[in-house]
């Protein structure tokens, strides 16, 4: 670590310690060259995931852009926020544990229709009614047959 004070590049820790949020690592320095202390913040660094939509495009994975589609499937149904965030975070982590870092719209829709599977039948089916885009009754009938024979 550069020493912001002489420039000297070697420095020695002194106290370590995490941030109020727990998201970065305080860390008090003192330069070995001209032993004046100064604070650096270490943060993890992590490589954005890169969604890619039906038309080749490119954006950023948004997880709030699918909560906000997660929540609408469960509009008026027993489903608390806590649940469908908790549904998303394990949504995001397994993508960011995969080892792509662009991945396609329809694999993220697919885990969320898994995860509103086992979190409400009725939610899941309204989802996957928009995720799949039913043209008629008889597609809606094929999935709603699936997954009565999923139950048993």
């Amino acid at each position: 670590m550069k020493c912001p004070f002489c420039g000297y590049v070697e420095s020695k820790v002194i106290d370590s310690r995490p941030t109020d949020e727990s998201e970065r690592i305080r860390r008090r320095r003192e330069c070995l060259k001209c032993e004046r202390r100064f604070t650096t913040y270490e943060i993890i660094e992590t490589t954005p995931l890169v969604v890619i939509k039906k038309d080749k495009s490119r954006e950023a994975f948004d997880s709030g852009k699918l909560l906000r589609g997660m929540v609408r499937a469960c509009e008026k149904r027993p489903v608390s926020l806590a649940v469908l965030e908790e549904a998303v975070n394990d949504i995001e982590m397994n993508l960011q544990n995969s080892l792509d870092k662009e991945v396609p719209s329809y694999k993220i829709g697919e885990l969320a229709m898994e995860k509103l599977r086992t979190i409400d039948e009725v939610a899941y089916v309204r989802f996957a009614s928009v995720y799949r885009q039913f043209k008629d009754i008889d597609s809606f009938m094929k999935e709603l047959q699936a997954l009565l024979e999923a139950r048993g």
